[in-house]
């Protein structure tokens, strides 16, 4: 694996993710004004949007690069970004796709933002059947806007980060090229309760004896890819347990991910501190490129 790799996707992750951490895990603040609109984070990048890559209408990518498509190609960032299992037009979740994606683009990557199908219409398991898709697209396409899929990162948020973790957990779910190099995790949910929200009920069904084998265990505790595993001091008590407890379980089954707590979550945009002192989630992903390397692209 080339040695360009290391180092041309810590850049923009650090970009992306300097949430204001030490590099222990410790709290830190966040530096205020440091969040770029997505319409200024967005000018002067190449944007082609709503391609589609499933037959659903909500299966729809939107890509960001800088359009020199004579360079080398670059790592890919597939943003999986969601606050619910329900209602597509949040106003986050755009914003935040938009953000992550150019600033991805303007950072050395190909930004990859995508829209997953919703309840009540559609039920587990098409968020990660979603996800499997985009990646396989990713694998045939990306290479028109000077990506490498084999350089593939993908970080999930909030009910994103189910949907990514569940792919990652469920090989069945996956398709024969939608491989990815490594997974960045962000204040989701990874085991329902039976007594989670309307929300999430129409998704995973009315049914909470299925919902065990509707989570991300145990077939989560046996992934190969590296994990960065992040959450935010601001999220329910209840997510803050389920990062906690997948946290312990990775690490007893011997895959210990790379941790970071963000110290604030008022606003969906608030993982974009570009003024952060770039350690922390940056750091942890640094940490996962460099096992990448070690170990070769998948």
């Amino acid at each position: 694996m080339p040695k360009r790799f290391a180092f041309s996707v810590v850049v923009p992750i650090a970009a992306l993710f300097a949430l204001g951490f030490d590099a222990n895990g410790a709290k830190a603040g966040l530096v205020d004004d440091a969040i770029p609109s997505a319409e200024d984070a967005c000018a002067g990048v190449s944007l082609s949007r709503g391609l589609k890559y499933g037959e659903s209408e909500q299966n729809l990518v939107d890509v960001a690069s800088l359009g020199n498509k004579d360079s080398a190609p670059r790592p890919v960032l597939l943003f999986v970004a969601g606050e619910s299992f329900t209602n597509e037009g949040t106003s986050g979740d755009w914003t935040m796709r938009d953000q992550a994606m150019c600033l991805a683009a303007k950072n050395g990557m190909v930004g990859v933002a995508m829209s997953y199908r919703r309840a009540p219409k559609y039920h587990w398991p098409a968020g990660a059947e979603d996800v499997a898709a985009a990646a396989s697209w990713i694998h045939q396409n990306i290479d028109l806007f000077g990506g490498d899929a084999r350089e593939t990162i993908a970080v999930g948020y909030s009910v994103g980060a189910f949907h990514l973790a569940t792919f990652l957990a469920h090989p069945e779910l996956q398709a024969a090229d939608s491989n990815i190099a490594g997974a960045v995790l962000v204040s989701g949910i990874y085991l329902p309760a039976d007594d989670t929200d309307d929300d999430a009920r129409s998704y995973f069904g009315a049914d909470g004896s299925k919902y065990a084998e509707r989570s991300t265990f145990p077939g989560i505790l046996e992934v190969d890819e590296p994990i960065v595993l992040a959450w935010s001091a601001d999220d329910p008590p209840r997510r803050i347990a389920q990062a906690e407890t997948l946290l312990k379980r990775l690490c007893k089954a011997g895959h210990c991910p790379r941790i970071a707590q963000v110290t604030d979550r008022d606003t969906p945009a608030s993982v974009f501190d570009l003024h952060g002192a770039g350690k922390s989630l940056a750091e942890r992903t640094k940490q996962l490129i460099d096992q990448i390397e070690m170990r070769g692209l998948p």
